[in-house]
């Protein structure tokens, strides 16, 4: 087992995990890190979109990798980005589902991002169901992921090492050159009258 097949094994409990039983966890750090700068940037587009930003910029980082990976025709990285993707949409469904609650905390005591959106939009009473939507489908997104990851590995290897045909060519060259010899003694040769002749 290379060390592609060992990293793809290793993922496969984390991604039962995320789908079962997420929680907020290291890599969720750097999603809130994200998060923030978002805010930071969309802010500038206008209040709604400040609001909207953190969840924009948090998703938009790995999707780039995602695309820059595939452009490379790097399939197998793409791959491995696409379940970071699938853990930030995850992080994205256990805020949104807890729009009406608010029981997570919040950095610096702020206003809840997606609070604050389906207020606006007349959609907070829906908050926990559309957080869970969300969540079956990063988790669909993350199971395609990693068996994506796994075909690419399966076909880098059928690549390498191509199937040997079948049946096998038991055509010898050997039987053909005694064909050739018998049939050069076969032919008569001419008389040494015919020759001068």
């Amino acid at each position: 087992m290379n060390t592609r097949w060992a990293l793809l094994a290793a993922l496969l409990p984390y991604v039962v995990w995320l789908i079962f039983g997420y929680r907020y966890h290291f890599l969720d750090g750097v999603n809130l890190l994200l998060h923030e700068a978002g805010h930071v940037f969309f802010g500038i587009f206008g209040q709604t979109l400040q609001f909207l930003g953190g969840t924009l910029g948090q998703l938009l980082f790995p999707a780039l990798f995602v695309g820059y990976f595939w452009w490379r025709r790097q399939r197998f990285e793409a791959f491995l980005v696409a379940i970071w993707f699938a853990e930030s949409l995850m992080y994205t469904a256990e805020y949104m589902a807890d729009a009406q609650r608010m029981a997570l905390p919040l950095v610096g005591g702020g206003i809840h991002d997606w609070n604050w959106l389906f207020t606006r939009w007349g959609m907070l009473e829906h908050a926990e169901e559309l957080g869970n939507h969300l969540h079956a489908l990063a988790s669909l997104f993350a199971i395609v992921a990693l068996l994506g990851a796994g075909w690419v590995l399966r076909q880098e290897a059928s690549v390498a090492s191509p199937p040997k045909s079948w049946p096998p060519n038991l055509t010898s060259s050997k039987p053909n050159r005694r064909r050739r010899a018998g049939r050069a003694a076969a032919t008569p040769e001419r008389s040494v009258t015919e020759r001068i002749t």
